[in-house]
């Protein structure tokens, strides 16, 4: 099983990753609050520092790149200022800006973050979710299918956070171009679109959203979650899943036979950011052909990696591999 690791490590510097899906910028305002507003009983922030970082699907694309692929983010940003922010912050990252789509009808994600010492006080969102007009959906699908012909795509990343970005009619398009080309593809999902992920190979919820998903009631335990798995395959027709369970591990199963792997012990920092690790991660280990366990395994230990440092991170891909390596 090492060799096999490692063999998928290294294959991972060979791939194309699409990652499709709404991206945002994450903005931090940082200050010191010495007096309350005469105004109103809020605090008074004397700013410090402000700093703007990539967020949503465009994390999920640092997070392939930092594991040795090429990300490919495909996303619908707004032909404003925000997003000229997003593509400076593309730039700066060296990731790749042939599937940006600039939309004048659509507003770039900005969540802005007010900190003060280590407490986060307030944040401010500005965003349009409502689904891509069916022009921009057209003009997404034909840059996606450009981008399958010109590069060699490893596999797909949907990375949804119910801001517009995939659609029903999107999924379907690129889901069916994908199994007709033998590409993998990898679904993060929301509430909003949950069971329109037909067909895919790998379907990774949390906890929470398979609940919400099939709004249904789980208890938090092996059996009572193989039996929620099996309604869901009944509706998605997928080959793995693959559930996160926060400080439980996570759970995954294939049409074959079914897993749950606990958490590693960590001193935990900051969660932010973990899903996004650990759907790059999974998919990475899928295209490299790790059999289901293996994908669970080493996308379990790199989401606990990254909880160790405060703050949205990218995974380390030595160090993912040092501990894979010492466990598996």
């Amino acid at each position: 099983m090492q060799n096999k690791i490692q063999q998928a490590f290294d294959s991972f510097n060979n791939m194309s990753v699409l990652i499709i899906g709404d991206a945002m910028i994450d903005a931090y305002v940082y200050g010191s609050v010495n007096r309350m507003s005469p105004e109103a009983p809020v605090p008074v922030v004397d700013v410090e520092k402000r700093e703007n970082r990539l967020g949503g699907a465009a994390n999920v694309a640092r997070n392939v790149q930092s594991m040795g692929a090429k990300p490919i983010l495909c996303t619908a940003i707004g032909n404003d200022i925000p997003g000229q922010q997003f593509l400076e912050l593309m730039r700066i990252d060296m990731l790749d800006v042939r599937g940006i789509v600039s939309s004048p009808s659509r507003t770039t994600t900005v969540k802005t973050r007010i900190i003060s010492g280590s407490r986060q006080i307030a944040r401010v969102d500005e965003e349009i979710i409502e689904s891509l007009s069916a022009d921009d959906q057209d003009i997404m699908f034909s840059r996606i299918r450009e981008l399958i012909k010109s590069e060699s795509v490893a596999a797909i990343i949907f990375e949804d956070y119910d801001k517009g970005n995939i659609t029903q009619g999107l999924i379907e398009r690129v889901v069916s171009l994908a199994n007709e080309k033998n590409i993998p593809t990898a679904v993060d999902p929301k509430k909003e679109r949950f069971l329109d992920y037909k067909n895919v190979s790998l379907f990774k919820p949390n906890f929470k959203e398979l609940e919400e998903g099939l709004d249904i009631k789980i208890r938090k335990e092996h059996d009572a979650i193989v039996i929620a798995d099996q309604k869901l395959r009944l509706q998605l027709n997928h080959d793995i899943s693959l559930i996160t369970l926060s400080e439980n591990g996570v759970f995954v199963s294939d049409k074959i036979s079914s897993n749950s792997y606990p958490a590693h012990i960590r001193n935990i920092s900051d969660v932010s950011g973990a899903g996004d690790t650990v759907i790059a991660v999974a998919t990475l280990c899928l295209a490299a052909g790790l059999d289901s366990a293996a994908i669970a395994q080493v996308s379990n230990l790199a989401g606990g990696l990254v909880c160790e440092v405060a703050g949205v991170i990218s995974i380390n891909k030595q160090n993912l591999l040092d501990e894979t390596l010492s466990i598996i």
